[in-house]
Formats: C-alpha cells, sequence, structure tokens
C-alpha cells in the first residue's frame, strides 16, 4: 500500500537534511502534496518518493518554471513545478484565458488560435490548450496538423483573434517543449499585458477543461488548416519580386515543419529547382538525423551532410529552418568555380545580405520613401545601420533581444512604412501579414538573391565581401555558457553582479572604455562620471572597447546577457575596422584576431 502524502514529506525532509534534494524542491513538493489543485498529481510524487529518485524530483521541483514574457519553455516531465507537463501548461491556458476575459477593450466575442509543431506532446498540449480555452468561453480556430510559428501569428490576425498559442520550443533539444503566447496583434505578448498574464498564471487555482472532441463536435473549435495555409502562401507570395529563378535550391526542415510552408511559397514563386534533403524530411521530434539531435539552423555544424549532398548535385544554395520553421540558416559555394568550398553564413550576415537585397529591390519598383525603415536588435550587427544608410532609410535599433520587440516596434513606428526587420539568431520578417520572424519567406528572399547574384556571377559570399568592403568589415561572434539547474541559475546572477560592481579593464587587448547597465539603464565612463541611458530595461550589459592610445568607443564591443529561454549566458562579441582601399582582407585579419582574443578573456568570464 503506496504511503500517505504525510509520510511523504516526512521523507522529503529527511532527504533534504541528508542533502538528497533542495530546499525549494521541498516547498514545491509540499504545494503539490497538499493543495487540492494538484491532488491528481499525488499518487504519481508518492511513486517517486517511494523510490527515492530525489534527483528526477530535485530537477522537476527545486524551482516554479517561470512564464516568462513569451510563455513557458523547459524539458518534459509527467509532474513538477518547474516542469513542462499537463498542470503547468493548464496553467498558462488558464491564465491566459482569465485575464483575456477581463479585458473589457477587446472585441467579444472571443477566440484564440493554437498551433502546434513536430515535438513529442506538442499535439496533446495543443488539444490541451485548446480544451482549456473553449471551457472558458473562447471560439478556438485549430491549425490541425503540423505548422509553421509564423502561420500562427498570421491566423491570429487573419482569423482576428484575441490571443494565440503555439505549442513549440522552437530549437531546444528533443527533451524540451513550450507554449509560446500571442496577443490580438499576432505579436508576442507585450507591456503591460505581459507580467500581468503572468501574475495570473502563477495563481492559477482551477484549470477548466472540456473535451476536445466535444468541442470540435459543437462547433466551438474550428480546423482552419487548409484556409491558413492558402492565404499565408498569397501573403508571403507578394514578396516574390522580378528577377532569376535559376538556382538549384537543397532545404532542409530539420525534422520540423518548414515542408509544409517552405516547399509550397518556393514552388509558388517559380522556384522549380528545389530538393528536399531527404534524410531531414520526415516530422520527427526526436530529430534523429540531425548532429546532437539540435534541429538549429544557427549551428553550422547541421550543414555538413547537406553540404556533400549539395556538391553532388551541383547545388547553388542550401536553405534550412528550425523546427517550426521562424528561423532560417544557409550555406553556398564560396566562389562560382567549379568544385568551390562551401561555408555557412552566420545570422548578422544573413541579415545584412537580405537588408540590402530588400532595400534594392524596393528602389528598383519605387516602393522606398523618407519615412522607410529597418529594425535590428542591439547585438545585431551594426553593419545593417550602415546598409540603411546608404538607401537614406532610418535604421531602428535600440531593442532588445526578441521578435516581440521588433513587432511592437513596427506597429508603433508605423507598419506601412516598416520595410525589414532582423535580428543576429537567423530572425527574418518582412511586410504586415505577421508579428513574428517567418523562415519561409526568409527562404524565398534568400533563393531570390542567390539566384540574382547567379546571374551576376557571384556567389553570397561575395556579395558579402562587397558589403564588407563598402561599409567597412564588421565581424561578430557569440559564446553560449550552460548553467544548468539552480546552482547554474545562481551563478548567473552571480556573474552579471560581479560584472556590474566590478567589470573588467580590458577585454582582448582593449580598453574597457564604458560600461552600459540596461538593467539599471547607466551608462558609466570608465575613470568618470555615470550617465543615464536611455534604452529600453533588460538584463544585459554592453562593454564597449576602445583602440590602443584611445579612449573613445571604437565599435568593438562585448554584451553579456542570461538568455531569457534556455539555461545559460550569452556573450555577444562585435569587432569591426575600417577598410583602407579595397584590402579587405587585411581588415578581416585584424578583426578576426581581435574577436579570437575576446572570445578568451569572455570565456575567463564565464
Amino acid at each position: 500500500m503506496p504511503i500517505s502524502a504525510s509520510q511523504a514529506i516526512e521523507r522529503i525532509e529527511s532527504a533534504a537534511h541528508s542533502n538528497k534534494i533542495s530546499s525549494g524542491a521541498v516547498s514545491n513538493l509540499k504545494c503539490w502534496l497538499t493543495e487540492d489543485r494538484y491532488a491528481e498529481y499525488v499518487p504519481s510524487v508518492i511513486e517517486h518518493v517511494e523510490a527515492e529518485q530525489w534527483q528526477a524530483l530535485d530537477d522537476a521541483f527545486w524551482t516554479i518554471i517561470p512564464f516568462g514574457t513569451g510563455g513557458r519553455r523547459g524539458r518534459m516531465y509527467p509532474i513538477g513545478s518547474n516542469a513542462i507537463n499537463d498542470r503547468t501548461i493548464g496553467e498558462s491556458a488558464q491564465g491566459l484565458a482569465e485575464y483575456i476575459l477581463g479585458q473589457a477593450d477587446l472585441p467579444r466575442p472571443l477566440s484564440c488560435a493554437i498551433a502546434y509543431d513536430t515535438r513529442h506532446n506538442s499535439r496533446h498540449f495543443a488539444e490541451l490548450c485548446a480544451s482549456i480555452m473553449v471551457a472558458n468561453g473562447f471560439t478556438v480556430y485549430f491549425l490541425d496538423d503540423y505548422r509553421a510559428t509564423p502561420q500562427l501569428s498570421f491566423a491570429v490576425r487573419t482569423m482576428k483573434c484575441s490571443c494565440g498559442i503555439m505549442v513549440t520550443a522552437s530549437h531546444n533539444p528533443p527533451s524540451d517543449n513550450a507554449v509560446k503566447v500571442y496577443w490580438s496583434t499576432g505579436g508576442q505578448v507585450l507591456p503591460p499585458h505581459d507580467s500581468a498574464i503572468i501574475d495570473r498564471v502563477m495563481n492559477v487555482q482551477t484549470i477548466k477543461t472540456v473535451p476536445f472532441k466535444e468541442a470540435l463536435a459543437k462547433g466551438q473549435v474550428s480546423i482552419v488548416t487548409e484556409s491558413i495555409d492558402k492565404d499565408f502562401k498569397a501573403a508571403a507570395s507578394k514578396y516574390a519580386w522580378p528577377g532569376s529563378r535559376d538556382v538549384r535550391v537543397i532545404y532542409s526542415p530539420l525534422h520540423g515543419v518548414g515542408g509544409v510552408a517552405v516547399l509550397p511559397l518556393l514552388e509558388a514563386t517559380g522556384f522549380h529547382d528545389v530538393h528536399i534533403y531527404e534524410p531531414h524530411a520526415k516530422p520527427d521530434g526526436d530529430f534523429p538525423n540531425v548532429p546532437g539531435h539540435v534541429s538549429n539552423p544557427e549551428n553550422s555544424i547541421v550543414f555538413d551532410a547537406i553540404i556533400v549532398e549539395a556538391k553532388a548535385k551541383k547545388a547553388d544554395l542550401i536553405l534550412a529552418t528550425d523546427p517550426d520553421c521562424d528561423r532560417m540558416g544557409c550555406a553556398a559555394p564560396l566562389t562560382m568555380d567549379e568544385g568551390s568550398a562551401w561555408g555557412t553564413i552566420n545570422g548578422n550576415q544573413l541579415g545584412a545580405l537580405l537588408t540590402d537585397f530588400v532595400l534594392k529591390k524596393m528602389t528598383a519598383v519605387k516602393q522606398l520613401t523618407a519615412k522607410t525603415y529597418v529594425i535590428k536588435t542591439l547585438v545585431t550587427t551594426e553593419l545593417i545601420r550602415r546598409i540603411a544608410e546608404s538607401y537614406n532609410v532610418r535604421c531602428e535599433g535600440n531593442i532588445h533581444v526578441g521578435f516581440k520587440w521588433i513587432a511592437g516596434l513596427m506597429d508603433a513606428c508605423g507598419p506601412s512604412d516598416f520595410a525589414f526587420g532582423t535580428e543576429e539568431s537567423h530572425g527574418y520578417m518582412i511586410g504586415q501579414y505577421v508579428r513574428d520572424k517567418d523562415g519561409a519567406v526568409a527562404c524565398l528572399l534568400m533563393a531570390q538573391l542567390a539566384a540574382d547574384l547567379k546571374a551576376e556571377g557571384i556567389t553570397l559570399h561575395q556579395r558579402l565581401d562587397q558589403l564588407l568592403t563598402k561599409h567597412g568589415c564588421y565581424l561578430e561572434d557569440l559564446i553560449n555558457v550552460q548553467m544548468e539547474g539552480s546552482e547554474g541559475m545562481q551563478n548567473m546572477k552571480k556573474l552579471m553582479q560581479s560584472l556590474r560592481d566590478n567589470p573588467p579593464a580590458t577585454m582582448g587587448g582593449l580598453k574597457v572604455v564604458s560600461v552600459r547597465d540596461y538593467g539599471n539603464l547607466t551608462c558609466k565612463i570608465v575613470g568618470g562620471e555615470t550617465l543615464p541611458l536611455d534604452a529600453p530595461k533588460s538584463n544585459m550589459l554592453m562593454l564597449d572597447l576602445a583602440l590602443p592610445g584611445t579612449d573613445r568607443p571604437s565599435g568593438n564591443a562585448i554584451a553579456v546577457r542570461p538568455s531569457g529561454t534556455e539555461p545559460k549566458v550569452k556573450f555577444y562579441l562585435f569587432g569591426y575596422e575600417p577598410v583602407h582601399g579595397s584590402d579587405l582582407t587585411a581588415a578581416k585579419k585584424t578583426v578576426t584576431d581581435r574577436i579570437a582574443a575576446m572570445k578568451v578573456d569572455a570565456q575567463k568570464l564565464g
């Protein structure tokens, strides 16, 4: 016979006394064993206690998985306050519903669009969210198969929904899942709604549900997959400009949803020489044929095997999208010579190439005006700004990481004048049909650019070199320092506080001349005054570096920020050197060596 809840608590306290489980886990476990809202999970908790699965319990309960400004993301486990499961997903949907029900200015009747990707349990969690929204009085518009995150954003806008829910953990490992929450704009939730929704989610007591099949039969859930597919393709196809279509493309969805978004779009816009990379074609939440089972097009290693096939098929371009198809990655030959080596192109470089391409095409069709603008984030290459200025276009860049901020700024500045938005983590957005990054349209833009360049007799890499020669040698790098669990969270806090209190004197041999603290909104001039910082607030530091012999910021810098979605700290490294004459090779070597030295010092900090 199983032990009682009170006996389980005694054993948990004993385990904590022996340092087998953390104090945070003890507190949360007591809640799950004694509060009525967790009653259905008590037997499973007791089973874990009886089996003395202390590590599993600590991992699942040491904290409460946060409902951040975009939603909830983490490892899946059937029980636990620090895991993705029916309870934590249910709280997320219930809290969202309760908050929206209190918004008198939202048109009635209330509705919610819901979509999901190829991850394990994504369909289950999507049906759970639908059943909760219906139980709270919402009509649900449901994408009844694997679909892309930008299609969810599009559905919210097209169906004029009050909100949207996307079940995906983007490019996280197979163990993870999440919900992303969208507002009626089609963008992820922004202040002041985000913090208010978080408060609701964290205080959910009862989760209301109705059976999904019952809601479907009664018309409370409407299947809109076919219409959204059709309209989404039509909307994105508007960004197919006149130009060459002579390009052979190898495309990989990395076991995700991209095949249903990218391939139809390319076919509809005249790209008929497109070949899917078969080892990655099958939707599979284990991502079996991707190195490390991490389907992230930001990682160059995912392209290694694809490049082999691309060379054999004499392809001109490789495109890849992450599991929910909101990020795009790319590889291409270095030169037009037969047998040329191939190389990947990072997110900053792709953003620069696409910004230039979009503005060039808009110029050709006389769509640029005095009000046209592009958007980038604070940690996206300044090359974007230089390119925009060369077209007499404004660049908005005083925003933090995340397409929610790009979408919000787009609406604030005026959607009709928006040209293009990008961030360093392979996110790209054009036009007004969505309010999130779109891997499908990014593939369309890259295919057009590669075809146009092929007609000119150059590759993407050679075009990038042209931009660097013209605007200056901007190179960037990124270091991810993993900090897992409760200890990792404390280490992150200690690192950020240490950098605030005692910033390093030099990084990579360059003097730190100022520290921009986006948490305190101050700019500390080293050896001088502290000035107010006109910027949005966020837990990020930017160390501005000066070249030898000067005390002025030089365009070389290091930004440090904890990730908002994963247990790691990110170090963004920025290098810049003017190109003298046309000697890009010398400038590249200078900046590459400089970033390598900066990287060594950054790794010591982490």
